[in-house]
């Protein structure tokens, strides 16, 4: 058993499941109300009810079509400003004047200019979402970005390499653990955004997201689906950070040795 437990993979299961125990117990010992904070026991099995219909993985579906989509043109748009911020000094100054202007600005306060420039929709979606992982991606890439040790840069610069040729073949590596940093900072930021986004904007497209099914059931007093709702979420979330980021940063930054393995 203390072996087992060795495991960081079981360590972090054994919480979980203490953590529903507990969940389980002070709800059925204090005879809380159901409609107020259903036990642990009847929201895994209203989870697996609208996962075997195919309803969460549905709703999930579409907010991470949108949330991706953000995601990918924010991720375009930081790498041009950085570009521009670390070849010129005027794009150095355009970055850290719209920083400081945009990003202590929630995502959520654009949601009424994004139904008046975009109506419902999942354009108004994408808006938002490119909002709130522009910023912080932008920060993190050109942190990284001027960290880079100058000998490579000139290494860069021997090699005849400037302007683009230099951010993609010398900088971007270099500075990746910061942007993937950046990365998971962003998707932290978008996927808070796209949940509440959808709680306000409702269905965009031909179907909601996980932010109106938990919306939806709400209103309609489903207390058992609405944490079913917020275990998605929780759940996608854990997925993407142990599966993909975890994966990715031991194929990269871990393997050129830029960071200490854990």
């Amino acid at each position: 058993m203390i072996r087992l437990l060795r495991s960081p993979v079981l360590r972090k299961a054994t919480i979980v499941i203490g953590l529903l125990a507990l969940w389980e117990g002070w709800t059925r010992l204090a005879a809380v109300s159901p409609l107020l904070f259903p036990p642990a026991s009847t929201v895994l099995a209203a989870f697996a009810r609208s996962v075997a219909s195919g309803e969460i993985p549905g709703y999930a579906g579409q907010s991470l079509k949108i949330l991706l989509t953000g995601m990918a043109v924010g991720a375009g748009l930081a790498l041009v400003l950085t570009t521009l911020a670390v070849t010129t000094r005027l794009g150095a100054e355009v970055l850290e004047t719209l920083t400081s202007m945009f990003n202590p600005l929630p995502a959520i306060a654009l949601m009424p200019l994004a139904l008046l420039w975009f109506g419902l929709g999942p354009r108004a979606l994408v808006f938002v979402i490119i909002h709130s992982v522009l910023w912080p991606m932008s920060l993190n890439t050109y942190a990284g970005f001027v960290t880079v040790p100058p000998t490579l840069r000139r290494v860069g610069q021997n090699f005849g390499l400037s302007g683009w040729r230099l951010v993609t073949g010398i900088l971007l590596p270099a500075a990746f653990p910061y942007i993937l940093s950046g990365v998971k900072i962003g998707w932290a930021f978008a996927w808070r955004t796209i949940i509440a986004a959808e709680m306000v904007f409702g269905v965009a497209g031909s179907q909601g997201g996980l932010g109106w099914f938990i919306y939806q059931n709400r209103f309609e007093m489903n207390t058992d689906l609405v944490f079913a709702g917020l275990l998605t979420v929780i759940l996608i979330g854990l997925l993407v950070e142990h599966l993909f980021f975890r994966w990715l940063e031991r194929r990269t930054v871990l393997r050129w040795g830029m960071s200490a393995a854990h």
